[in-house]
């Protein structure tokens, strides 16, 4: 790490005062970390260090952006579909200072320093799939729409894994897009145009054609249902739903596998549900009806192809089960939720087919965890695919009382650690006090 330079005196006056910050963030740390909010309070006071080391004493800026979990709504964002999703507490946190160097240089905990100058903010080729390409794809966004941005240097520690279903690099580009809105535009730009803007970065940037679910559930915080009907306006709102009062916790089981050398398996789905809405001449399949697929299944077998026909079906059964999910949890009923899940876990498996990479058919470490939670649960709770599926992570919502059970059965398969028992947390991008 780089030290502050020989003979400069650390500035008593900018130093930062973990105490204070504790008393004047009590509430939000409290909301965010719930009972690990002390623990989380040292993670940020570790991260000022290494900042300082890095690039000098001064006056810092600490933001936080959560990871998220799909609850329901697989794979429908990207063919302006409906979700249903919610940000967890577990996060990036990072310490910023603006600077005069022209250039937005990251360090990530483990990694290299990243720079990114701002005068040359165009899509570099050979750079697609890289940290550098997102910084640089954000910071293209902000001035596409005419934004402002500023250069800033930034240590960051992230207990959102990549490669966990859990949207690391959504998570990433929210918080550049979050320290950009903060330290150059005063923090006006509303949660749903930093998600545009980092979701543009992606897929213009880092070559990545996701939707815009993922920055939507980060930004946003708590319990969301976003509809996509119209992507330039997605319509985001609050669902209060207090799982543990429900008696379930959310787990989420990492199979260990990675999501990289993926991107192609992740592209043909949206590809193949948009052939499927090309065929009635349309760019997405929410402007096309199930009836219209069905009717037409000959002419579609010939033109896209059976996968691509059966990824379609999955879409309009999974914006059902969306709205039936809003339904349930307004009525209270948690067996209608749970079977949901459960319908969302077996049409992604049979429908989608994102349980596996058909290029990798050995590794099928989704299939397995999927099977061997339902073997423990016995027929109890819910058992889905997380996330974008083909590698990672499994999603399980898990009786309390079995909690133990589950947690110990599913790491003697996968691992001691392979379990993240998670919480929802109500606030989503932030700039500490």
């Amino acid at each position: 790490m780089k030290k502050t330079p020989a003979g400069e005196k650390r500035s008593e006056r900018n130093m930062f005062d973990i105490k204070k910050f504790a008393k004047d963030n009590g509430a939000v740390l409290a909301a965010i970390y719930g009972e690990k909010a002390e623990k989380m309070t040292k993670r940020i006071d570790a991260a000022v260090r290494c900042f300082t080391e890095l690039y000098g004493d001064g006056d810092v800026s600490v933001f936080s952006v959560p990871g998220r979990s799909e609850i329901c709504g697989n794979h429908t964002d990207h063919n302006r579909g409906e979700v249903f999703a919610a940000s967890i507490d577990l996060d990036i946190v990072a310490v910023a200072r603006v600077t005069k160097s022209g250039k937005i240089r990251v360090t990530s905990e483990g990694f290299s320093e990243c720079d990114v100058s701002l005068s040359d903010l165009s899509p570099k080729k050979g750079d697609e799939g890289t940290s550098a390409s997102l910084i640089r794809g954000v910071s293209d966004g902000f001035l596409q729409k005419n934004f402002k941005t500023v250069p800033f240097d930034c240590y960051m520690t992230s207990d959102v894994l990549g490669g966990s279903g859990l949207s690391s690099s959504a998570a990433f580009e929210i918080m550049i897009s979050n320290i950009l809105n903060h330290f150059a535009n005063s923090g006006k730009i509303d949660a749903t145009t930093l998600s545009q803007i980092s979701q543009y970065a992606e897929n213009v940037h880092f070559g990545k054609p996701c939707g815009l679910m993922d920055q939507m559930a980060c930004a946003y915080g708590g319990f969301v249902h976003i509809d996509f009907a119209d992507p330039k306006a997605p319509v985001c709102d609050s669902i209060p739903f207090d799982i543990g009062g429900a008696g379930y916790a959310l787990c989420i089981v990492s199979t260990g596998g990675s999501h990289a050398d993926l991107t192609d398996d992740y592209a043909a789905v949206p590809a193949e549900m948009k052939a499927v809405a090309a065929y009635f001449g349309k760019d997405a399949l929410r402007a096309v009806s199930r009836d219209d697929v069905m009717k037409n299944i000959p002419a579609l077998r010939e033109k896209v192809g059976d996968r691509a026909i059966l990824r379609a079906l999955h879409f309009f059964d999974e914006n059902d089960r969306v709205r039936a999910m809003q339904s349930a949890l307004a009525a209270g009923d948690i067996d209608a939720f749970l079977n949901i899940i459960n319908a969302s876990g077996e049409s992604s498996a049979m429908m989608l087919q994102n349980y596996f990479a058909p290029k990798a058919p050995a590794e099928q470490g989704i299939t397995l965890a999927y099977a061997a939670a339902k073997e423990i649960l016995g027929g109890k709770g819910a058992v889905r695919v997380h996330g974008g599926g083909f590698a990672g992570t499994i999603q399980a919502f898990v009786p309390k009382k079995a909690l133990d059970c589950f947690v110990s059965g599913m790491e003697s398969a996968f691992g001691k650690g392979s379990v993240s028992v998670l919480n929802v947390r109500p606030l989503g991008a932030i700039m500490f006090k």
